[in-house]
């Protein structure tokens, strides 16, 4: 680094410590003019960047959820700015000039934009450590699986009919619960590794996170695994067997792009006043939506559970299963000693609630679709 790369990175780690915000600003200026900008400046960036992410990274931060997070904090430009730093380098000297004519902003304000992403970075809390989800193509039964599963929810996310989409997302529930289970058999007579519960982090997205939260714990539980919702951060953790998490996001995903269609369609609220409804109607429309599509897929899930123990090769699937649930229970234990279980929200709007109800009975859940089965050799 040469002298006015020293400079630049003198001055950075005064404005990382600055006191106050007008001293803080100041030297954002400073960083953002000649002679320190804009080479100097890319170099003292570039290398408090990746100090950054690499104490992200030893704090168990995937790249997903802290882009998410650094969006929810400080807006969709620091959010951007963080997504091109994990994919590759934005600190280049032509990239930052391009950056900041593509933001509309001046130097001086993209560097207090980097600034405050540095400075959330370093206070980032450590997560539990999970494993990241499998990168490789699922070959196989596996693969065959997935392919139906993800064809019966393009589907039902895509039909006009709510009772299709119904017929298609129950579809594809039991195939998963179906492909859980069939897997748990297989583990079960040492054909495969028991393997054990391991976890997965989902982003709950703004605004409705509450009810959000709800729909993926429902989800989650029918699925035979459990959450455990970070609401400060804007992530849930998810643990239980993998081919029981992987039903999980891929029914989440489907269920919530299918409420959020049917919510959008079903119009804003005012009330008599002409005063807006609609925020209480939403949220009231995404628990109810969440409740009944809980009770549904408890209902597919023990009957995949009661179709699979009456095979001849399922007389000890429910001890199976009971043991399996207490390893992921002892999981959640073990990631999370002092969890506390919160309280349920309350409903004010009851037309939102009863529209909510109405739609989940019309998700796309075919009489067929995945609750996983657990499988014994996930």
């Amino acid at each position: 680094m040469g002298v006015r790369g020293g400079e630049a990175a003198g001055v950075l780690a005064a404005a990382l410590s600055a006191s106050t915000v007008g001293e803080r600003r100041m030297l954002a200026e400073a960083l953002g003019a000649p002679p320190l900008w804009p080479a100097a400046t890319a170099d003292a960036l570039r290398e408090a960047c990746r100090a950054g992410l690499a104490l992200a990274a030893a704090r168990h931060w995937g790249t997903h959820e802290l882009a998410s997070y650094v969006g929810r904090r400080l807006g969709a430009r620091a959010r951007r700015l963080v997504a091109d730093a994990v994919a590759g380098e934005p600190f280049a000297v032509p990239a930052l000039d391009d950056r900041c004519a593509r933001e509309g902003v001046q130097p001086g304000r993209m560097v207090e934009t980097a600034l405050d992403v540095l400075g959330l970075l370093h206070a980032l809390p450590r997560l539990a450590p999970v494993a990241e989800p499998p990168s490789g193509r699922a070959e196989g039964a596996d693969a065959r699986m997935l392919a139906k599963v993800r064809a019966l929810l393009a589907k039902a996310e895509s039909t006009e009919f709510p009772e299709e989409a119904e017929a298609l997302s129950a579809r594809a529930q039991e195939l998963m619960a179906r492909h859980s289970i069939d897997r748990a058999l297989v583990a079960d007579t040492g054909a495969r590794g028991p393997g054990a519960p391991n976890g997965r982090r989902v982003v709950i997205d703004t605004p409705y996170e509450a009810p959000k939260a709800v729909l993926l714990t429902v989800v989650a539980e029918a699925n035979r695994c459990r959450t455990v919702w970070h609401r400060e951060l804007g992530l849930a953790t998810v643990l239980g067997y993998p081919a029981d998490l992987m039903a999980v996001e891929l029914l989440f995903t489907s269920l919530l792009v299918q409420a959020t269609s049917a919510m959008v369609n079903a119009g804003t609220r005012k009330d008599a006043l002409g005063r807006t409804r609609t925020r209480s109607f939403r949220h009231a429309f995404l628990n109810a939506y969440a409740a009944r599509i809980g009770e549904r897929l408890r209902e597919a899930a023990d009957e995949a559970a009661g179709r699979a123990a009456s095979r001849p090769d399922g007389s000890d699937l429910l001890p199976l299963l009971a043991a399996r649930d207490i390893a992921v229970d002892d999981a959640v234990t073990a990631l999370f000693p002092n969890l506390v279980r919160g309280r349920r929200g309350t409903v004010s709007n009851r037309e939102g609630w009863l529209a909510g109800r109405a739609a989940a009975d019309a998700a796309g859940l075919d009489e067929h679709a995945a609750v996983t089965e657990p499988s014994r050799g996930s």
